[in-house]
């Protein structure tokens, strides 16, 4: 995702000033990320930080230490990590009083976008069982989803119902009036796709986003970059309210 940061912000008109990372120390961030020099060596050291906004995408125990010098440096963040425990959102949340930060477990607007239309859904078929299936490459390390998860919150909050995550089923029982079912499967190198079933008696609806390159995810974060710099006041953000929606 780094390289892909660095392209689409310096495509976008964005000056890119540090670059971090555990590998390619002392690299041009330009020419790693295939685009030529751009002047920027990378650093590990984000202790080294200086500059308006900064994108993260990394691991969270990475991120929470970037977001502690952020706030003490007053360093406005867009966050991508994934993965969070309830406690290092707490934490976040603490720190997005002191300086601006987007947090989005998707940055892809189609995602928000699908996200947004599970609400309407949620509202008009809180009657329909809602169930979650989610695919990615091998690689990935959480499951689900951080936008699978996104998404179960979605329906509980639009349908208005106490529902609960069953994340995949197995033995003998009857599927409960009160749950989301939750199925992640893990293969090859699929970059996401996300399918939300809205089923009835007689009928069912299933929407669906399918990503197959990391694009849609680095141009939405370099716009919510774009978008948080003009902001002023601290808070916690996310795409909803960098889109408008």
């Amino acid at each position: 995702m780094g390289k892909l940061v660095v392209k689409n912000a310096v495509e976008e008109g964005f000056e890119v000033v540090q670059a971090f990372d555990v590998s390619g120390i002392g690299e041009d961030a330009g020419e790693i990320a295939g685009i030529g020099k751009i002047g920027v060596p990378v650093s590990d050291n984000v202790e080294e930080l200086s500059c308006d906004v900064v994108i993260d995408f990394s691991v969270p125990s990475a991120t929470m230490k970037l977001l502690e010098v952020c706030a003490e440096k007053g360093v406005k963040a867009v966050v991508g990590t994934t993965g969070l425990s309830e406690d290092q959102k707490k934490r976040i949340e603490e720190i997005a009083g002191k300086i601006p930060v987007v947090l989005s477990p998707n940055f892809s607007v189609g995602v928000n976008i699908f996200w947004k239309a599970l609400e309407m859904l949620a509202e008009k078929l809180s009657d329909y069982d809602m169930e979650i299936f989610e695919i990615h490459h091998r690689f990935k390390r959480d499951a689900p989803s951080g936008t699978a998860l996104r998404a179960g919150e979605v329906l509980k909050e639009a349908s208005g119902k106490n529902l609960r995550f069953v994340f995949g089923r197995e033995g003998e029982s009857l599927r409960s009036d009160e749950e989301i079912g939750m199925f992640a499967v893990r293969g090859g190198d699929v970059v996401g796709e996300h399918t939300v079933f809205f089923i009835g008696f007689g009928e069912r609806i299933e929407l669906t986003h399918r990503a197959w390159n990391r694009e849609a995810f680095s141009r939405g974060a370099v716009k919510a970059a774009g978008w948080i710099a003009g902001v002023d006041e601290p808070g916690l953000y996310s795409m909803k309210d960098v889109l408008g929606i």
